[in-house]
């Protein structure tokens, strides 16, 4: 196999793992980034590249689209290779350093491993309305708000991404209007005030029952409780319904796996020798799901992983602004 020999092989090409990439960088250290993905960037990239993020520190708002460009640029110095489109297949040990066969039989060789993964392999919940129609604008992510100015647009879904779109949309869309099963919503209330606040319909208690159009969506059928059935017009559907997630390969490492998550220690240290994870892959108790606390996972593993592969290292590398 085509082979790569780093410091630091790191799975996950999310923000967890870009930023631990420029972390692993500043320590000296050659990385590797692995993703199934053809481009960097994660669920931002694929779910939510034009959304505004509000918990990122030091950006009071920041489109997903943007800081990920800027964790490339930050780790960009560092030269580290990234092996986007190829999926970590196996994970085994060579005289207790591990080795990641991948995609397109390439390997990769490294002095300890950091899984920065999110949640794995993940794919949309379909439209089961969706499932008879062969035309295109059916959509379950929205990367490029301009491609649909001057639409209606019909979300359906109740929980932060429809709510999210509809904002996203509001002003770029010629219309937009969200569609739900209930009465409830999962969003943020805050969230569903700004869209009300907007006068952006919303439409209760209802299922869409069909798509309508030959090459394009032209129509969506939806059946209201205790109205009956409604025709709302619709170049294009956004079906915010959630999706599922799966480890993949990864599942069959060896881990120590909590549901869908890796068990670490306080060091982020799995339960193999040299194995780290970060991110919303790693699971500890107390632990909270934010790209923010991704970031100090990542720096904390890198140095853990820092002081592994070099015992004669610091743990504390001292701080960035005396080392430039």
């Amino acid at each position: 196999m085509p082979l790569a020999t780093v410091d630091l092989a790191i799975v996950g090409a999310g923000p967890t793992g870009l930023f631990a990439a420029y972390y692993a960088g500043f320590r000296g250290l050659r990385t590797a980034v692995i993703d199934t993905l053809p481009e960097a960037g994660g669920q931002i990239t694929a779910m939510y590249p034009e959304k505004q993020i509000f918990d990122v520190g030091g950006f009071p708002e920041i489109k997903g689209r943007d800081l990920v460009e800027n964790l490339l640029r930050q780790a960009a110095p560092f030269e580290p290779l990234y092996l986007l489109g190829h999926q970590a297949l196996k994970l085994q040990h060579v005289d207790g350093l591990p080795v990641l066969d991948l995609t397109g039989d390439l390997r990769v060789e490294a002095k300890a491993l950091l899984i920065t993964g999110g949640l794995g392999s993940f794919a949309p919940r379909p439209l089961p309305a969706a499932e008879g129609f062969r035309g295109a604008g059916i959509v379950y992510f929205v990367p490029e708000l301009a491609a649909h100015a001057g639409q209606d647009v019909v979300i359906v879904g109740g929980g932060d991404s429809a709510f999210d779109w509809a904002l996203a949309l509001h002003g770029v869309a010629r219309s937009t209007v969200i569609v739900h099963r209930r009465e409830r919503f999962r969003a943020h209330a805050a969230t569903i005030d700004r869209v009300r606040a907007l006068g952006v319909p919303i439409i209760v208690n209802a299922q869409v029952t069909a798509i309508h159009g030959t090459t394009h969506v032209e129509g969506v059928a939806i059946d209201v409780k205790d109205e009956g059935p409604r025709e709302l017009p619709a170049d294009a559907v956004v079906a915010a319904l959630g999706f599922t997630a799966d480890l993949g390969p990864l599942g069959e490492w060896g881990l120590d796996l909590d549901h869908r998550t890796i068990s670490v220690d306080s060091t982020m240290a799995a339960s193999l020798p040299r194995v780290y994870a970060a991110g919303d892959i790693a699971a500890y108790p107390g632990k909270v799901k934010l790209i923010a606390t991704g970031f100090g996972e990542a720096a904390t593993a890198v140095n853990n992983a820092a002081v592994a592969i070099d015992p004669a290292a610091h743990l504390f590398p001292g701080h960035s602004s005396e080392n430039p």
